[in-house]
């Protein structure tokens, strides 16, 4: 009796990055960081919290250490996650110091670099018009929640702050709960409404106050401003706020680094 030649080996099923990057080429370390994005923004690992080690984010997807190494440095320069000496990496919040106020670039020409105090104007829904639908992704007549407050150092307003946000995912923001919270706006946002900025884009130019603003900003109609659109993202390029801040810019002026 001919002797029976034993079963053809099952292959291993292909680990989560490799059957994902199968359709196309791109770098594993890339892959990586997309899969580790994505498991934020399905709130695996939620604002503050610490994510697993090297090893064990390896061990997860089937890949080196050195990749999953790559993945984690590219997100903490994007400051999508924070290095912390001795505790291990965790994702990235605006409740934290040192990132609370990353998009605010206003500095005082002094040096100083004392917290602006806020004061809130008007929090009210309302339907989005083209001009600010567009940039939100909306439709017009979407529903929208417009906030305007001012920034002030010590007395003096300097920034008048107008925002719109999609009114779906801000459907309980009120005048009483945005007053009431002491801390950054955008870590407001994250803590009460689970929505998080992850990146901004902005556009700047000067204009001239006109009579409204001026009363507001204290300054003669027609004194020069300087204007900052910003848009902000959250996971996918999603836009989830649109802020027109008009800025004085005596004492102050705008700070950037560049890479």
């Amino acid at each position: 009796m001919a002797a029976m030649s034993p079963p053809p080996k099952r292959p291993h099923p292909p680990t989560r990055a490799r059957r994902e990057s199968s359709s196309e080429f791109r770098p594993l370390y890339r892959r990586i960081k997309q899969l580790i994005t994505q498991d934020m923004q399905a709130g695996v690992w939620k604002p503050g919290e610490m994510i697993p080690s090297e090893f064990e984010l390896a061990a997860r997807f089937g890949v080196s250490q050195g990749t999953v190494r790559k993945a984690i440095d590219d997100l903490a320069a994007g400051n999508l996650l924070t290095r912390r000496q001795g505790k291990g990496t965790f994702v990235a919040t605006h409740a934290e110091q040192t990132t609370r106020y990353r998009f605010l670039r206003l500095a005082a020409d002094d040096g100083s670099g004392r917290e602006l105090k806020r004061r809130l104007l008007q929090c009210r829904r309302l339907r989005a018009s083209a001009d600010v639908a567009r940039p939100l992704e909306l439709r017009s007549g979407d529903p929208v929640v417009f906030v305007r407050r001012l920034l002030l150092a010590g007395t003096q307003p300097v920034v008048l702050d107008d925002i719109w946000l999609p009114g779906r995912l801000f459907k309980d923001l009120t005048a009483e709960r945005l007053a009431a919270h002491e801390g950054p706006m955008y870590a407001f946002f994250e803590a009460a409404f689970g929505v998080q900025m992850i990146r901004a884009e902005e556009k700047i130019r000067a204009l001239a106050a006109s009579a409204e603003v001026a009363a507001l900003l204290e300054v003669a109609p027609g004194s020069p401003l300087l204007s900052v659109e910003r848009r902000s993202l959250t996971y996918g390029d999603r836009p989830v706020e649109l802020r027109r801040g008009l800025y004085r810019t005596e004492a102050h002026h705008y700070r950037n680094e560049l890479y």
